[in-house]
C-alpha cells in the first residue's frame, strides 16, 4: 500500500469514529502535526498520526501508541476539558498555542473545541503574543543553563537530559519567531531553514557545535545508529517511556537512515542523541549498552571533562539568541 496524506487522514477519521463511539466522555478530537501542516509526513517511509481526544473529566491514560502498520502508528494524547477553558492563555502558550492554531477538528458535536480554537486564532500572530511565546521558551532554557552551573563537573544522564532540553527550547524560541515548533525527527533540518530565513545561518552551525557535531564523522553516526538499535533492544518494554514505545523503533531507526544519506547527514544527530539519551535512562549503568552511550556522549563533550566547555558555549549561544529576539521585538514594535 502506498502511504499518502489522504490515506493517513482516512486512518485518523476512522480511529476517531471508532474511539468516540465507545467512549461517551469524549467531547472533542482533533488532528495535529505534519498532516495538518501540509508537510511531507513520511521520513524513511514511516510516520505517525497525531491525535488528541478531549474528555469531560480526567482521562484514564494521558498518551497511548497504537500500531496501524509497520510504517504507521497512532500517537494519541488524552486531555481533560479543563485544559481548554482559557483560550487566551492557550494562545500565548509556546506549545499548545501553535498546535491549536493549526489543529484540524475531527469531532466536536457541542462545538466546545471550535470556540477554543477561535479564541486561540484571534490575534494569534500579533507581535506581542509571538514574543510572549518565544520569551517563555528562552527564559526556560536560560533557567536550565543556570541549574547546570553547580553540577557541570559531575555530568551524568540527568545533566545530559537537562542540557538537551535547554537546546530544544532555545532552538524552538528561534523557530517560533517565523513558524511552528520543530518536530523531533526533522529538528535540525527545519531549524536550518528557519535560521536561513533570518539570514543567520550561523545559528545552525552554532547549534551543531552545541551537539558536538565537529567531533563526529558521518561514519561514526552510522555506527551509533546501529548501537542505538541494540540499546533499544536492551531496554525492557515496561521501562521505556512512551515516546520510545516499541512501535516507534522503526519510526526513528528508518529516519536515522534517511537523514544519514541526505545532503546534510549530521541532521540525524538530534533525533539520534535525544532518543538515545532517553534509552540510556532506562538502562543500569553496568549494562554494556549504557557504556556505549556514555562513551559516545563523552566523545561529543556532552558528558565528562568537556561538559563544562559545552555549558560555557551554551551561555554564549543563549546570548546570541536573546539578542536576536530583542532585535526582532524592536523591529516589530513588540
Amino acid at each position: 500500500m502506498q502511504i499518502t496524506p489522504a490515506i493517513l487522514k482516512q486512518f485518523a477519521n476512522t480511529t476517531v469514529e471508532k474511539i468516540t463511539r465507545a467512549n461517551y466522555d469524549i467531547m472533542s478530537a482533533y488532528l495535529r502535526g505534519s498532516l495538518v501542516m501540509g508537510d511531507d509526513p513520511l521520513l524513511g517511509n514511516t510516520t505517525d498520526i497525531d491525535l488528541v481526544f478531549i474528555h469531560t473529566d480526567t482521562p484514564r491514560v494521558e498518551r497511548e501508541i497504537l500500531r496501524l502498520t509497520d510504517e504507521v502508528h497512532l500517537d494519541i494524547e488524552h486531555h481533560s476539558q479543563r485544559e481548554y477553558l482559557k483560550g487566551r492563555d492557550l494562545r500565548i502558550h509556546p506549545w499548545m498555542g501553535p498546535t491549536l492554531y493549526n489543529a484540524q477538528v475531527l469531532y466536536d458535536p457541542q462545538h466546545f473545541l471550535d470556540f477554543t480554537i477561535a479564541t486561540v486564532r484571534g490575534m494569534f500572530h500579533r507581535e506581542d503574543h509571538t514574543l510572549i511565546r518565544v520569551r517563555t521558551l528562552i527564559d526556560s532554557a536560560r533557567n536550565r543553563w543556570i541549574s547546570l552551573q553547580p553540577i557541570a563537573t559531575e555530568s551524568n544522564q540527568e545533566t545530559a537530559t537537562e542540557y538537551l532540553k535547554a537546546i530544544e527550547e532555545t532552538a524552538n524560541a528561534v523557530a517560533l519567531l517565523v513558524g511552528e515548533p520543530l518536530t523531533d525527527r526533522r529538528f535540525l533540518t527545519t531549524f536550518a531553514k528557519r535560521a536561513q530565513s533570518f539570514e543567520q545561518p550561523g545559528l545552525y552551525a552554532g547549534l551543531m557545535g552545541l551537539l558536538g557535531a565537529p567531533r563526529a564523522e558521518v561514519e561514526t553516526l552510522h555506527d551509533w545508529a546501529e548501537v542505538w538499535k541494540a540499546s533499544f533492544l536492551a531496554t525492557s518494554i515496561s521501562d521505556r517511556p512512551i515516546q520510545i514505545h516499541s512501535y516507534r523503533r522503526d519510526y526513528y531507526a528508518r529516519a536515522f537512515e534517511a537523514l544519514l544519506t541526505s545532503e546534510r547527514p549530521k541532521d540525524a544527530m538530534w533525533p539520534l542523541l535525544h532518543t538515545w539519551n532517553i534509552l540510556a535512562g532506562c538502562l543500569p549503568q553496568s549494562d554494556p549498552a549504557y557504556k556505549k552511550w556514555q562513551s559516545a556522549f563523552e566523545q561529543l563533550g556532552l558528558l565528562g571533562t568537556d561538559f563544562l566547555e559545552r555549558i560555557e558555549a551554551l551561555d554564549i549561544y543563549l546570548e546570541q539568541v536573546e539578542e536576536k529576539i530583542e532585535s526582532w521585538a524592536i523591529e516589530h514594535g513588540a
